[in-house]
């Protein structure tokens, strides 16, 4: 335990996350680690010990028999939280639970760290984001207006407008992937973070657009007026 106390201060340091008091307590509910109320914290913000805590509850829902059994030693489920934090440290909360759901549908038995610890490397495709190199052909290939095409992912679409459509289709892969890949990499960190990029489709145009009245027309339609009304 001492040792395990001394590793996940550091740990959490990396990954910008301040680390809270955990109990020690047998139950699901009871050995959940604690938050401190902070000034100026936001109450909704999810964290990595939230992550931790809710990875745990979906596992004891999804392997409720095998669950138990795997935590059945007083002090165990507390300790394997601690562990979990560690290993899991470096990745975002959200990209972890994203990771914990797509192993639960994915695996019939209780999961390894190790298991989550390969889905939260392979986040992208959970998130719905495809790898870079098929994301720049992608942004190569798409037709105009860029807009109107249906896009794997808006990321695509808005890491090809940062780069620039006339270097995508005119400039070598050599010379036109790392910016690419650097604005689509960036797009990427922001939706892991829970951001949500959206197409702002364009108006279309009216069938047909009115032509402004001469000044004659103005006077007559006036008259009509006036006449109508007995002005």
């Amino acid at each position: 335990m001492k040792t395990i106390d001394k590793v996940i201060p550091r740990v959490l340091e990396q990954a910008g996350a301040q680390r809270q008091p955990v109990t020690s307590t047998a139950s699901s509910a009871q050995s959940a680690p604690q938050r401190e109320n902070t000034p100026g914290s936001s109450p909704g913000k999810r964290d990595h010990i939230d992550a931790i805590n809710q990875l745990f509850a979906e596992f004891e829902l999804a392997y409720h028999n095998q669950f138990h059994k795997a935590y059945a030693q007083e002090g165990s489920l507390a300790l394997a939280k601690k562990y979990w934090l560690t290993c899991l440290g470096e990745f975002r909360p959200e990209v972890i639970l994203r990771a914990a759901r797509h192993v639960v549908r994915s695996q019939e038995f209780l999961p390894t760290v190790a298991a989550v610890v390969r889905a939260c490397e392979n986040a992208l495709s959970l998130f719905g984001l495809p790898p870079v190199q098929a994301a720049y052909v992608e942004a190569c290939c798409a037709p105009e207006p860029k807009a109107l095409q249906q896009w794997s992912h808006p990321a695509v679409y808005f890491a090809g407008q940062a780069t620039g459509w006339r270097e995508l289709a005119s400039e070598t892969k050599e010379a036109v992937l790392p910016s690419f890949e650097y604005n689509y990499h960036q797009l990427c960190q922001r939706v892991l973070h829970g951001e949500q990029l959206d197409l702002k489709i364009p108006v279309a145009l009216p069938e047909s657009v009115p032509q402004p009245l001469s000044p004659e027309q103005n006077k007559l339609k006036m008259r009509e007026l006036r006449k109508k009304f007995d002005l």
